[in-house]
């Protein structure tokens, strides 16, 4: 009986396994993760998870009832230290299970701070697993400072929870503006007015000289020699794809491991999907960071597991939650030359991007029809008249006629 082995039991992992059963796979299939946990969202760990407002239960993909169910079975709490592709086999601590297709579902890993910077002190958190927001929770007490490093969406998500819950918080963002990399600046002086608005501290421009105490955090030292005190610290410098394992298998690396268009990788029946995988799109090598791109990779690798023989063909969106705001991205701004903004009901506004005449990404705060629009226009490979979109007379639906 054929067996299909996933090491990575996260959203791409979750809905490859899903996806071989719907599809009517009828041989072994058995995922595997590093944490005790069953496959359970990421995003709401720094959001509703991190305010109390959701349980853990509540954050996990499938019952436990479900993979019983379904024959899939999960081998958790346990990494996989090593793939040989040539004999078609992983080794899973004292085990060796043989396989006859891999499916890489590894994820990404966030990058930490060097332990010369301080970066091993106690209260030092990153936030990317349930383990990981667990141990931040208990510091999360009103008046207690926490000092935020790195002004992306996961840091300024963290932030904007920790101001919720009354705590005093500063953000250091060492490019020039907060979002430097992945929004126009218009985007980063909203979300900048927000979190103002809410009483937390921004520093751009400036980076982390190192972080201070004995044995845990006291405060953090700025390059420019300002010491901000803190309880905690959060490090929010962004991901790396989790590459090792298929690195030390001879499986080629590129921005990721590197795929085809189907999900193959260069070894012979071992496939990827989800953050840690690259795939082609207009002549380069792509990762995609987001629960949308994990779930539709992975289900195209579990029907080309099947013999579909399909291409993949990305459909990129992304959503943040800070305060009462809710931000939508549909499509991917790389290349944009200009952007337009528009101003929609109540305190809903959109930034749309565009290279030349093509629009290329949607920004949408509070804007739920100008997400709509855009990304439909995008999906389509149609554009939009920026003087149409940003004129606030005009009906947005009407732009999809």
């Amino acid at each position: 009986m054929p067996h299909v082995v996933v090491i990575g039991a996260g959203q791409a992992g979750a809905a490859l396994a899903a996806r071989l059963r719907a599809l009517k796979f009828q041989g072994e299939i058995t995922v595997i993760g590093d944490e005790p946990a069953p496959p359970y969202q990421r995003p709401p760990l720094s959001k509703a998870y991190l305010l109390g407002e959701m349980e853990e239960e509540r954050l996990w993909l499938r019952s436990a009832d479900f993979w019983a169910e379904n024959r899939i079975t999960l081998k958790l709490g346990t990494p996989v230290t090593a793939i040989d592709p040539a004999a078609r086999t992983v080794t899973v601590g004292e085990e060796v299970l043989a396989y006859d297709e891999l499916a890489l579902t590894t994820g990404s890993v966030p990058r930490r701070l060097p332990a010369e910077m301080g970066g091993a002190l106690g209260g030092v958190h990153t936030v990317r697993t349930l383990a990981d927001i667990d141990a931040i929770r208990a510091g999360f007490v009103p008046g207690r400072r926490l000092v935020v490093i790195g002004g992306g969406y996961i840091g300024l998500e963290a932030a904007a929870v920790a101001r919720k819950l009354g705590l005093e918080v500063t953000v250091i963002e060492m490019a020039p503006r907060i979002l430097q990399r992945v929004a126009a600046p218009e985007t980063a002086l909203y979300f900048r007015k927000l979190h103002a608005g809410h009483g937390a501290a921004i520093i751009e421009g400036e980076g982390v000289d190192r972080i201070l105490g004995e044995g845990h955090v006291a405060g953090v030292r700025l390059k420019d020699g300002r010491v901000l005190p803190a309880d905690f610290v959060i490090a929010g410098v962004g991901v790396v794809p989790a590459t090792a394992l298929a690195e030390a298998a001879g499986i080629a690396l590129e921005n990721g491991i590197r795929t085809d268009a189907r999900g193959r990788t260069s070894a012979a029946n071992v496939w990827a999907a989800g953050d840690c995988a690259s795939f082609p799109l207009d002549g380069v090598q792509i990762r995609l960071e987001s629960v949308g791109n994990a779930v539709d990779q992975a289900e195209l690798v579990a029907a080309n597991i099947m013999g579909a023989d399909k291409d993949y063909v990305p459909k990129p969106w992304f959503w943040s939650d800070q305060y009462d705001c809710k931000l939508q991205i549909a499509g991917l701004n790389a290349g944009y030359d200009r952007v337009v903004a528009r101003s929609g009901e109540s305190e809903a506004v959109s930034i749309w991007y565009y290279a030349g005449d093509r629009l290329l990404a949607v920004d949408a705060m509070n804007d739920p029809r100008a997400f709509m629009v855009g990304k439909r226009l995008i999906e389509a490979g149609r554009t939009a008249d920026p003087r149409l979109v940003a004129d606030a007379a005009t009906d947005l639906k009407a732009l999809l006629r």
